[in-house]
């Protein structure tokens, strides 16, 4: 009986009505949830569906235009991806604002979960409701994937944001403050993963 629950458990979709409710012991995975149609936005992490914040139009504007700035800085074989699905495991498939990563192997066209393996930087813009997530669970789920780089944007004075630079410590396996410039206010510039030159109060101009 417990093999068969077991079985009916990983067959089982997630649903409007069932979400809240993952399979027993494993969770759900991607292939159970990626067809999830409700109201919100979410993202997997260990087997659950987390609910992301709503958020307005200063996350949003940041968000869009440090993609577009680091579109446009690219040098190959990078690529930069905004919300994309990131697979760390069928259980952990978490949406960072923003990702740049390899594409050397990748077919990008056809591509649904960017794999986390190929991932150089995780970038997060903070919301009022994402505060804990950003600053604290999403760096450390980050470094332990591996990646090498974490950016955290924090709304500053005037609007204008300012960046947190992390780099991930080869040794213990987590971020800590980039040693060149940690908190860039102003102009965004660092050399990692590629050069990149950044006026921070052009990304909140309309």
């Amino acid at each position: 009986m417990a093999a068969e629950a077991h079985s009916s458990d990983q067959r089982t979709q997630a649903t409007s009505e069932n979400w809240m409710y993952p399979p027993e012991e494993v969770g759900w995975t991607y292939d159970q949830v990626k067809e999830l149609d409700v109201p919100f936005d979410w993202e997997l992490v260990d087997g659950n569906i987390v609910v992301r914040g709503a958020t307005k139009w200063w996350h949003d504007q940041v968000r869009d235009e440090l993609y577009f700035h680091l579109r446009t800085a690219r040098r190959e074989p990078y690529a930069a991806n905004v919300e994309r699905w990131t697979m760390f495991d069928e259980y952990t498939v978490p949406k960072p604002d923003i990702v740049v990563f390899d594409k050397t192997g990748l077919d990008v066209r056809t591509l649904e979960c960017t794999p986390v393996a190929s991932v150089v930087l995780a970038v997060e813009v903070v919301s009022p409701g994402s505060r804990t997530d950003d600053r604290f669970r999403k760096p450390g789920m980050y470094a332990e994937a591996g990646i090498s780089y974490y950016w955290r944007v924090e709304r500053g004075e005037d609007d204008i944001p300012v960046v947190h630079e992390f780099w991930r410590h080869h040794e213990s396996g987590v971020f800590v403050p980039s040693p060149d410039s940690p908190v860039h206010t102003g102009k965004l510039t660092t050399e990692v993963p590629f050069p990149v030159d950044i006026d921070l109060g052009s990304l909140v101009e309309v």
